[in-house]
C-alpha cells in the first residue's frame, strides 16, 4: 500500500470504531450531532470537497454530488427528526471502502504492469562540490549535473558518461541479453544497470524526459486507450446521473405536493424527503463507473505479470476478438540466430568436419563463422592456423596444422577445383562447404532454429479457438515450408519483400468476416504491418521507437507461447467486464423501484450502490490472475 492507501484505511478504521463507540453513548441534541459529525467528516471530507470543486467548475454531476447531496440530506434528517446519524455515516463510511478497494486493485495492478520492465530507479547519487556524495530524488536532479552509479545500481536518467568504464545490463529496456560496454564520451539510458564499473554521468535530460520514465509513462497511462465498453459507461455516467438527480427531486417534490393540493392529506416531507435520498444512494453509478475501467486496467495487470505489455485497454478488447494470428517468422518463431543444424561427410567424420571450419573462422566476425565456433566449443585445442585469407564473396581459406583448408560457398569450390555436390537431404538452411588439401570433404548445414515454444504457442492459439495461422517470410520456399510444416501453421507465404507484407494482410482483413486479425513480428522491420493489423504484437524490442510506435501488444520475453496467454487473460477480462455491467444494472433497478416505492430504506441502498460496488471491484481484480 502506499501513503494514500494507508491514510485513507486509517481514515476507514476511525470513523469505523468512533460510529461503534458512539452507537453506545448517551448523547441526545446539539452533543449528539456535534459527536456524530466527528466520524462524518473523518471519512467524508475528500468527497464533500470534490462535490464542491465539481459545482464550482460547472462538472457537478458525478457520484461524489450524489454521495454528498444523499449523506448531507439524511443528516439533515436526522437533525429535524432527532433520529439516527448512523445510516448517513454508514452510506459515506461503505463508500470510501468500496473506493480503498478499487485503489488498492489499481495500485496492485500498476505495481504488476511496472514491474514487468523493473526500470523505475529509486534515487540518485548526485555528486557535490566537494565530492561527497548525496542520495536524491530523480526528480530533483537538473540538467547538467553530475551522478555517480555504483556497479549493480540502475541509471537513474539519461546522460553522457564522463569518467569511468563498464558494461551495462540493458535488458529490461531494450531485450537484449548481451551486455553493453561503456566509456566516456558514451551515451547512456535510464533504466540500464550497471554491471562492474564506477560510472560518473552528466544528465542530458530530466526525470520527466528521461527513457524509463517515458516508457513507464506510457504503460501506467495504458488505460488512457478506452475500450468500447469504457466510453459506452462514461458517456452513459455523463448522461444518467443527471438524470437520477432531477428523479430524485421530482420523488422528493411531486408526491408531496399531490397529496396536498389535489389529495387533501398530509404531504408527509419528510417521507419522500427519504426515500428520494434512498433513492440517490442507489441510482449513484459507482459499480459501473469504476469496475469496468478496472476490469480492464486488472486485465492489462494480470497480462503483465505474463510479461506481456499491453498498450491499452481497447487492444484488450481487440486481442479477445481475434481469431487470425499472422506471424513474421525470423526473430519471431524462430530464434534469428544461426545454429549447425547438420553435419555431412563424405572423407573425414563429423567432428573434425566441424574442427577445421571453426578453426579457419577463427577470426571471423560473421554470424554463420560464430555459430561454428559456438558449435566446436573448442578452439582453444592448440592447433595452429596460419596464413588466413577472405576471399570476397566466396569465403575463407587457412593453413590448419600445415594443411590447406577451404571453407565457404559453392563458388568457392569451384574455384579451387573441388568437386562439391548439394546436400542430398533436402534440408533447409545455409551450406557451408569444405575442402581439404583441394579436395572435396563435406559441407554444414547452418539454419536459424526454431524458438523453444514456437509449436507449443501455435497448438494453445488452436486450443483458444484461433481459426487461422499464417506466417509471412521473405526467406525461400524451401525453408518456409519446413518451418511451416514444423509448427502445423495452416498457410505460409514465402519470398515476400516487406511491401508484400502489407499486401497480404490487407489481403487477409479484406477475407475476414466476424473475427480480428492479429500480426506477430519483431516490431522494428514490420512495423507497417504491425499498424496496419487490427492489432499488432511486437517481440520485444523495447529499445526501439518503431516498436513502442507501431505494436500495440509487446512481448517482453520474445516468447510466441505468452500470445495465447495474454489472448485468455483478454477474454476473461471481457467476461468479468459482462458480468459487472448486468449484475450492477439488474440490482440497482429492482432497489431503485423498491426505494420509489418505499420498500428499501438506506441500508438496501447502501448494498445497491457500496456492495455491488465492492463485489463488482473484487470480481474485476479476478482478471489480474490468469494461468500459464
Amino acid at each position: 500500500m502506499n501513503k494514500k492507501q494507508k491514510k485513507n484505511l486509517l481514515r476507514i478504521i476511525v470513523a469505523a470504531v468512533l460510529l461503534v463507540v458512539l452507537a453506545y453513548a448517551p448523547l441526545t441534541g446539539g452533543p449528539r450531532f456535534v459527536a456524530y459529525l466527528l466520524p462524518y467528516l473523518i471519512v467524508g471530507y475528500d468527497i464533500l470537497l470534490k462535490a464542491g470543486k465539481g459545482i464550482k467548475n460547472r462538472k457537478a454531476f458525478d457520484e461524489c454530488l450524489l454521495m454528498a447531496i444523499a449523506t448531507l440530506g439524511a443528516m439533515a434528517l436526522a437533525i429535524y427528526e432527532d433520529g439516527d446519524y448512523t445510516e448517513a455515516i454508514a452510506v459515506m463510511l461503505f463508500y470510501q471502502v468500496g473506493e480503498w478497494f478499487q485503489s488498492y486493485a489499481v495500485g496492485r495492478s500498476r505495481r504488476d504492469i511496472s514491474a514487468l520492465m523493473d526500470i523505475r530507479p529509486d534515487y540518485a547519487n548526485l555528486e557535490g562540490e566537494d565530492g561527497q556524495l548525496e542520495r536524491v530524488d530523480p526528480d530533483e536532479v537538473e540538467i547538467g549535473a553530475i551522478i555517480v552509479v555504483k556497479p549493480g545500481e540502475k541509471i537513474p536518467l539519461d546522460g553522457v558518461v564522463v569518467e569511468g568504464v563498464s558494461s551495462l545490463n540493458t535488458v529490461a529496456l531494450t531485450g537484449e541479453s548481451l551486455p553493453r560496454d561503456i566509456k566516456a564520451g558514451d551515451e547512456v539510458l535510464s533504466g540500464c544497470i550497471n554491471i562492474n564499473g564506477l560510472l560518473k554521468i552528466k544528465t542530458t535530460k530530466e526525470f520527466d524526459e528521461s527513457t524509463a520514465s517515458k516508457i513507464l509513462e506510457m504503460v501506467e497511462d495504458a488505460s488512457s486507450r478506452k475500450s468500447k465498453s469504457e466510453n459506452f459507461i462514461a458517456k452513459f455516467a455523463r448522461v444518467y446521473t443527471p438524470i437520477v438527480v432531477y428523479a430524485a427531486i421530482a420523488l422528493a417534490l411531486l408526491p408531496p405536493l399531490v397529496r396536498l393540493l389535489f389529495m387533501g392529506l398530509t404531504p408527509e416531507w419528510g417521507t419522500w424527503v427519504y426515500r428520494a435520498l434512498v433513492f440517490l444512494v442507489i441510482s449513484c453509478p459507482c459499480a459501473l463507473v469504476v469496475s469496468i475501467p478496472l476490469s480492464f486496467f486488472a486485465g492489462i495487470g494480470g497480462a503483465s505479470r505474463q510479461g506481456v505489455l499491453v498498450k491499452g485497454s481497447n487492444y484488450l478488447e481487440t486481442l479477445a476478438e481475434v481469431d487470425t494470428v499472422v506471424f513474421d517468422k525470423t526473430g519471431t518463431l524462430t530464434k534469428g540466430v544461426f545454429e549447425v543444424s547438420a553435419i555431412h561427410t563424405d572423407k573425414l567424420d563429423a567432428d573434425q568436419l566441424l574442427h577445421l571450419a571453426a578453426h579457419v573462422e577463427r577470426y571471423s566476425t560473421h554470424p554463420i563463422a560464430e555459430s561454428l565456433r559456438a558449435a566446436f566449443g573448442h578452439e582453444a585445442d592448440g592447433c595452429s592456423v596460419e596464413q588466413v585469407e577472405e576471399i570476397p564473396g566466396q569465403g575463407i581459406r587457412a593453413m590448419v596444422n600445415g594443411r590447406q583448408v577451404h571453407v565457404g560457398n559453392e563458388k568457392l569450390m569451384e574455384t579451387i577445383g573441388a568437386s562439391w555436390h548439394e546436400c542430398s537431404h533436402g534440408l533447409p538452411g545455409t551450406t557451408i562447404h569444405v575442402a581439404l588439401d583441394g579436395e572435396y570433404a563435406g559441407h554444414i548445414i547452418i539454419a536459424d532454429v526454431l524458438k523453444e515454444h514456437a509449436k507449443e504457442a501455435i497448438t494453445a492459439l488452436k486450443k483458444n479457438g484461433i481459426r487461422q495461422t499464417v506466417m509471412l517470410t521473405g526467406d525461400a520456399m524451401k525453408v518456409a515450408d519446413k518451418v511451416a510444416a514444423d509448427l502445423q501453421l495452416d498457410t505460409v507465404y514465402s519470398q515476400l519483400l516487406p511491401q508484400d507484407k502489407v499486401a497480404k494482410v490487407e489481403e487477409l482483413l479484406a477475407a475476414q468476416k466476424t473475427g480480428k486479425l492479429a500480426f506477430v513480428g519483431d516490431g522494428i522491420n514490420d512495423a507497417p504491418v504491425l499498424s496496419r493489423a487490427d492489432v499488432g504484437i511486437a517481440m520485444g524490442a523495447m529499445g526501439s521507437d518503431a516498436a513502442i510506435e507501431a505494436a500495440d501488444i509487446v512481448l517482453m520475453d520474445d516468447d510466441p507461447l505468452k500470445i495465447s496467454i495474454a489472448q485468455r487473460v483478454a477474454r476473461k477480462t471481457l467476461r468479468i467486464v459482462k458480468q459487472n455491467i448486468y449484475f450492477s444494472i439488474g440490482i440497482k433497478v429492482l432497489v431503485m423501484i423498491g426505494g420509489a416505492l418505499g420498500f428499501a430504506n438506506m441500508w438496501a441502498a447502501i448494498f445497491a450502490d457500496v456492495g455491488v460496488m465492492v463485489l463488482a471491484v473484487l470480481n474485476a481484480v479476478r482478471a489480474m490472475f490468469v494461468s500459464r
